[in-house]
């Protein structure tokens, strides 16, 4: 069985901040549940694998690659490749009210046999292949990774036989959805140097541009060059999801930006970001972020 454990933090650290720390060992990933109980600043943790960060309860202010802090919140993961420092403070720590994480390593070559078998059963059409970047992958509340993530806590604390084969299914499918979600985001943030030579890119590049407006695979196929069916399977091929269901979340992504912004109504938030109406909107933000625009702002 291979072991994964993590870099290790000093004594102290480990004594006074991280109170209660469980471990999981599984054939290829070790699962970490982390209870801090004391505000801290710049505590140092690396781990030799590639990582799956998590927040469950509470707020960490995270400092990655001497990039300025950055709230880290519940819902919010970072995917991570082997040896990355995280510097890590917790101004909201306390007794009583611990700050919750999760920390999933995964072995490298598990991520290599899967980016492999996606690399010659779902070949990308932009030139590009499968596989983990060396680079933080940030995302926020995607409910099939947040399910997949509870799914396989319940699993490590349940007494089954058949527990390491469905952990084993869980963790390719997690890592699939993540190779999904990082073609997602090259997509959307090589806009520029992309658009002009990759379809997807420019139909991606349209949709962001034009949130407000009427949105159909007729129009990004005709953008892209490409017929409808050809343009529908090379789009949810490379970023996992639909045209429509990619349209839909960054409506919501934006919604969520003008709701924090609390200068408009829900009905002026739903226009904008391209719905016909504020309760279809309700429907889809809740459907999406598990709560209702009202409550969000």
């Amino acid at each position: 069985m291979l072991q994964l454990t993590a870099d290790r933090l000093s004594p102290k650290h480990l004594h006074t901040l991280v109170e209660n720390r469980t471990t999981f060992s599984l054939e290829s990933a070790a699962l970490n549940l982390f209870e801090t109980h004391e505000r801290a600043e710049a505590v140092h943790l690396r781990f030799d694998t590639p990582v799956l960060a998590t927040m469950i309860k509470g707020r960490k202010v995270m400092h990655l690659r001497k990039q300025q802090g950055f709230n880290f919140l519940p819902g919010e993961s970072i995917m991570m490749p082997p040896e990355e420092l995280m510097v890590i403070d917790f101004p909201d720590a306390q007794e009583g009210r611990p700050t919750k994480c999760l920390a999933l390593e995964i072995d490298p070559h598990l991520i290599a046999k899967v980016s492999q078998g996606m690399n010659e059963k779902r070949p990308r059409s932009d030139g590009f292949t499968w596989g983990q970047a060396n680079k933080n992958l940030h995302f926020a509340n995607d409910p099939a990774i947040t399910q997949l993530i509870q799914r396989m806590v319940y699993l490590c604390a349940e007494d089954h036989p058949s527990k390491d084969v469905f952990l084993g299914m869980s963790l390719q499918e997690l890592i699939i959805r993540l190779l999904e979600m990082e073609s997602r985001q090259q997509h959307v943030k090589d806009l520029e140097a992309r658009a002009t030579s990759q379809p997807i890119t420019a139909a991606v590049a349209y949709i962001l541009a034009h949130l407000d407006e009427r949105l159909t695979v007729e129009c990004l196929s005709k953008l892209a060059y490409m017929s409808e069916s050809s343009f529908f399977r090379a789009f949810r091929n490379e970023m996992g999801m639909s045209p429509v269901e990619f349209i839909n979340e960054e409506r919501i992504k934006l919604g969520a930006k003008l709701l924090r912004q609390g200068k408009h109504s829900i009905q002026e938030v739903a226009m904008r970001c391209g719905f016909n109406s504020a309760s279809y909107f309700t429907r889809v933000f809740k459907r999406r972020l598990g709560v209702q625009p009202t409550n969000f702002r």
